[in-house]
């Protein structure tokens, strides 16, 4: 099974456990692969870099760097513009088409209302 994650979800995962570090054990363990893109990564390490969160430059970098290790890597070569009230958003469209995903996973009130 292929599926996005939105970096919410990957962020959840790593931060505070739960569901979506199950979701991210399930990865690494190859019976679900998730696809993600440059933006979306971007997108995390971003949110991971904030100090709030206690992380430093090397624990951040380090968890993208897994990322990329055990996710694979869509480009897309569209952009959409489907989510007018969080532009950000269509980022994961953008993933989830390029990479022909199974499903979207995400708590995000925008993909959310999508449903399809």
């Amino acid at each position: 099974m292929r599926v996005i994650c939105d970096p919410n979800v990957l962020i959840s995962g790593i931060l505070f456990g739960g569901k979506p570090r199950a979701l991210l054990r399930l990865c690494s363990s190859g019976r679900v692969t998730n696809v993600t893109s440059p933006a979306l990564l971007n997108a995390v390490e971003a949110v991971l870099m904030r100090s709030k969160f206690g992380l430093n430059e090397e624990q951040v970098y380090g968890i993208i760097r897994l990322f990329r290790d055990t996710f694979s890597i869509v480009r897309p070569e569209i952009s959409l513009s489907v989510i007018t009230a969080d532009p950000d958003d269509n980022r994961v469209l953008e993933a989830a088409s390029a990479a022909q995903a199974e499903t979207i996973l995400s708590g995000d009130a925008h993909l959310l209302d999508l449903a399809q």
